[in-house]
């Protein structure tokens, strides 16, 4: 053999007395004048590799073939892509561990690919399948927050990879990533189902399990369509993205509700709420604050900030001491303390619109001047174990406030005040929708929020509160003459 590689013909035939194979020393692989026979045996080749200094001889064999020609056709295909590395022998070695990687029966890459990601200077190698190639790209990842690695990476686990993981990287089409989606739309269906059925034993079976809502199959596709953007345009693996193609149920945000004394008596009957997103009616905030102010006073200050002024969770949590000035009465919003798990993070707001400053009325400083005398007191008990952690909300021991606490006892507290739920988070759509109805414009209210564009501001948190609307709920009506009855 040498490195232009050798054809061989072989068959699996013993040795009647030895019981060893025959391979190409069988006498049936030609006919009876000299000629291969068209029906015995498969044809095969091999072809030595290139290899590094101080490394073992490395032999690439590839067999199964019904001609000759194929066999010459995938050897020279072989030869040619050995050739593009010319007289760069690290890039020889490298080719040829490529090759060498190929399984029997697989086809061998593209020659174009390869020549392209040569004169791109970038490796030749590429991962075998897509799995290996989104596990390579999210270990590559630079830059992004430990959130964003951390959904990405729960989505190539949970999702792509079970899905995709062995469709090798340059045979993946549209086709494929449809059937995926096909298929989790078929697993929420199921979970739908279950979760409806009347036999208990189904529906314990899926308790917990939640199906994935059109925004979360959306965002799934996103951690996919950059992954197969950065294989065409940074690592040249393939020409074009297979997912431009695919089209999913658009994911609109669900639309704020208002809690009515009509879906009250819903609620407490079915336990239905009317929207993910609702909202409390001012009394009800009202309830809510003075319920917490007896039973959590540790807490009800951050609960009345966020009611008064819309703060995120995090932004809450993360607010510092020389963020806040009461005397100027406004705060800075710059931090924010997140969760990746369950693991507490603190990184900048995620948006310049984000990093904010907000105004602050005398009701909300009276009581923040109130909370920080509460936490003079506390410490001057603590002493000199009170921590400096220089946040503006802390625990009674001065230690930081895991944001999960802060909705754990939010929760507790609404269901202990028997008000109807809403989420923590959904004190800042009250907020808006307090503001919007107290002569705040969007503009003010987009401000205030820390929201990029007006138009997320006017979407999502403007719920219309109905005793509000009830004044003007007869001015069209008012205007059309009618003969007195």
């Amino acid at each position: 053999m040498t490195s232009e590689g050798s054809i061989t013909k072989r068959c699996g035939c013993k040795d009647p007395t030895t019981g060893k194979r025959l391979n190409s020393g069988c006498p049936k692989l030609r006919r009876p004048g000299g000629s291969w026979s068209t029906t015995h045996g498969t044809w095969g080749y091999q072809l030595e590799l290139p290899v590094g200094p101080g490394r073992n001889r490395r032999v690439m064999r590839r067999s199964g073939f019904d001609d000759r020609d194929a066999t010459r056709t995938e050897l020279d295909h072989a030869r040619s892509l050995l050739a593009l590395a010319g007289d760069d022998s690290g890039l020889a070695v490298q080719i040829g561990g490529l090759l060498q990687a190929c399984k029997n029966g697989v086809a061998l890459p593209d020659r174009d690919t390869v020549a392209t990601r040569v004169r791109a200077g970038v490796p030749a190698s590429v991962p075998t399948t897509t799995g290996e190639y989104l596990s390579e790209w999210l270990a590559g990842r630079r830059g992004l927050s430990p959130k964003t690695i951390r959904g990405y990476g729960d989505h190539i686990r949970s999702y792509l990879i079970p899905h995709l993981g062995e469709v090798p990287l340059q045979s993946l089409r549209a086709s494929h990533i449809q059937l995926m989606f096909t298929a989790l739309d078929a697993r929420n269906e199921q979970i739908r189902t279950a979760r409806t059925s009347t036999d208990p034993v189904v529906r314990q079976k899926y308790r917990g399990i939640r199906p994935m809502e059109a925004a979360s199959m959306r965002r799934l596709f996103a951690t996919l369509r950059v992954a197969l953007n950065d294989a065409v345009r940074r690592a040249r693996l393939i020409p074009n993205n297979p997912a431009l193609g695919i089209e999913l149920e658009a994911g609109t945000r669900p639309k704020a509700r208002v809690w009515t004394p009509k879906s009250i008596e819903l609620w407490k009957a079915t336990g239905e709420r009317p929207s993910p997103v609702m909202v409390w009616r001012p009394e009800q905030a009202g309830q809510f604050l003075d319920y917490a102010q007896r039973h959590d006073a540790v807490l009800y200050p951050m609960f009345e900030l966020i009611l008064h002024r819309g703060l995120r969770r995090g932004e809450a949590v993360g607010l510092r001491d020389h963020d806040v000035d009461l005397n100027e009465a406004y705060l800075s919003i710059v931090q924010q303390i997140t969760t990746v798990g369950y693991e507490p993070v603190t990184r900048k707001v995620k948006s310049d619109a984000g990093d904010r400053v907000v105004p602050l009325g005398p009701t909300t400083v009276t009581s923040l001047t109130a909370y920080l005398d509460m936490r003079n007191r506390w410490q001057q008990v603590s002493g000199d174990s009170w921590p400096d952690t220089g946040l503006f909300f802390v625990r009674p021991n001065g230690q930081p406030w895991h944001p999960q606490a802060i909705s754990d006892r939010f929760d507790h507290l609404v269901i202990k005040s028997g008000l109807p739920p809403v989420r923590l988070h959904d004190l800042r759509h009250c907020a808006a929708t307090y503001l919007r109805h107290g002569g705040a414009d969007m503009k003010e209210i987009q401000e205030v929020l820390g929201h990029s564009t007006i138009g997320l501001t006017s979407d999502t948190y403007t719920s219309v509160i109905l005793e509000l609307r009830r004044p003007n709920a007869d001015a069209a009506a008012n205007l059309i003459p009618r003969e007195a009855a």
